[in-house]
């Protein structure tokens, strides 16, 4: 594994960290900035695609706001960098809580490919894109 293949595994996690901590200022470190040729783009399980910085971490400000526990566990995790992109592909496993109150659980399975962008102050989130997998009915095949 290759120093820029560390560093955006480390950036990977610092996201993840910060959707689980709801730290908002931490999540605007990580994303990209907008420029003429690039606008940040995000795609949640089941939204329609956002593009723009504003309109994305105006996204995860909601999500924050209106999760009271959330856990990511990351597996398959593979990453690939290509010059100054990286493309990092994971399985999200995913525990959340009900709302505040409530005691219930419930966990989930989401694939992500996330791509970074090197900047001149280190690899930034350029792409989030996730997908829900459909779980097998008990019985049913995998």
């Amino acid at each position: 594994m290759n120093v820029d293949t560390v560093d955006v595994e480390t950036v990977n996690q610092a996201f993840y960290t910060a959707i689980e901590e709801a730290d908002i200022d931490k999540m605007h470190e990580i994303w990209a900035t907008d420029s003429e040729n690039l606008q940040v783009s995000c795609v949640h399980p089941g939204w329609p695609m956002l593009i723009g910085r504003s309109e994305v971490m105006r996204s995860w400000a909601l999500l924050m706001a209106n999760t009271p526990y959330i856990q990511f566990v990351l597996t398959d995790v593979r990453t690939a960098v290509f010059g100054d992109v990286a493309v990092l592909t994971c399985a999200e496993n995913i525990l959340t809580a009900g709302d505040a109150g409530e005691s219930s659980f419930a966990a989930g399975k989401v694939v992500a490919s996330n791509t970074f962008i090197r900047t001149a102050e280190g690899w930034r989130l350029w792409l989030h894109h996730s997908s829900p997998v459909m779980q097998a009915e008990d019985g049913e095949a995998g």
